[in-house]
């Protein structure tokens, strides 16, 4: 799996405080005090400075829409690449950054960690990419760079998102299994949750996962199954997307009887169909969409990867 994981890289509250101020005679006025929307994430100041540790060893890129209002807290929407390629690259590929001005959300896109091979990485799950051990902490990583986020614009705490590609979205599964009550809704392209998810895999309330998934992947097999290289074994796109179903409490017999999509744009007709598990509890979901015929990096229209992302974060926010 190594060796195609590489080659699949290159291709590509706030609390309002009213202080009496001794000898002044009079309180200050409640007009004159700002409002504060109640969503909006507001870290400690000990998060914030851990966060500016963390990210002034690894920075990261970002994009603020021209419409952006400090009267309102803002969505979050984090960009995972895959393995071997960087923050810059996925972003060109997904598309996503070039629409957030007319979208409307606050944007991250970090790099992972550089490997023996010259190859960023994220420390996701047991199967992909830590192929070198280095044991790094990106679930604190992403945590700092959401709260870095929020320590200088209006996060709203309630629709934090990721999105991620190959071992970026295992990595969206490793973040909602250590820190569900943070992130609102994943979308992983082509990257799986823990094999052992049962004993791996934690959240403390249910997410809203998306897995979009080509049957034809020939890195991240869609059907699951073993490297000969590592004897890693990787589940299945259904798998995992049934075990967020499980942690949701959604119905376990699967609805496909919504429309077809057309995802990939060199696929001819609506190629991906859509299953999904109903009656989720609050704050849950769980979709797979299959891109029929699909590899391992689809091709996405512009804009409208873009749109089927937001689309499905937009309507998945915390409640």
């Amino acid at each position: 799996m190594r060796s195609k994981l590489l080659l699949s890289g290159l291709l590509l509250p706030s609390v309002l405080t009213i202080s009496f101020v001794a000898g002044c005679g009079s309180a200050a006025s409640m007009d004159d005090l700002p409002v504060v929307d109640p969503n909006q994430l507001v870290p400690s100041a000990d998060a914030v400075q851990r966060a500016k540790v963390i990210v002034d060893a690894r920075p990261y890129d970002s994009k603020i829409p021209a419409s952006y209002d400090a009267k309102k807290s803002w969505p979050l929407v984090i960009l995972l690449h895959g393995y071997g390629a960087n923050g810059l690259a996925q972003n060109l590929y997904f598309g996503i950054g070039q629409e957030v001005d007319r979208l409307g959300f606050l944007y991250a896109y970090p790099d992972g960690t550089m490997d023996s091979k010259g190859k960023r990485f994220w420390n996701a799950t047991d199967v992909c990419c830590d192929f070198d051990k280095k044991n790094i902490d990106d679930v604190a990583y992403v945590d700092a760079i959401i709260d870095d986020m929020a320590s200088q614009y209006h996060v709203d705490k309630k629709r934090i998102f990721i999105v991620g590609h190959s071992n970026g979205g295992f990595m969206s599964h490793r973040y909602a299994c250590d820190r569900a009550e943070r992130v609102a809704a994943i979308v992983p392209l082509a990257g799986d949750n823990f094999k052992d998810a049962q004993n791996r895999c934690h959240p403390k309330e249910p997410v809203a996962v998306l897995q979009v998934h080509g049957d034809k992947d020939d890195a991240v097999p869609y059907t699951g199954g073993t490297d000969p290289d590592t004897g890693r074994t990787i589940p299945s796109a259904l798998d995992s997307v049934k075990f967020w179903a499980s942690v949701a409490g959604c119905s376990m017999t699967a609805d496909t009887s919504a429309e077809n999509l057309d995802v990939d744009v060199n696929i001819d007709g609506k190629e991906t169909t859509v299953t999904r598990f109903p009656r989720c509890k609050p704050g849950g979901a769980a979709e797979l969409w299959t891109i029929k015929g699909g590899s391992h990096v689809p091709a996405f229209g512009r804009p409208d990867w873009a749109n089927y992302v937001w689309s499905w974060f937009a309507a998945h926010p915390k409640p």
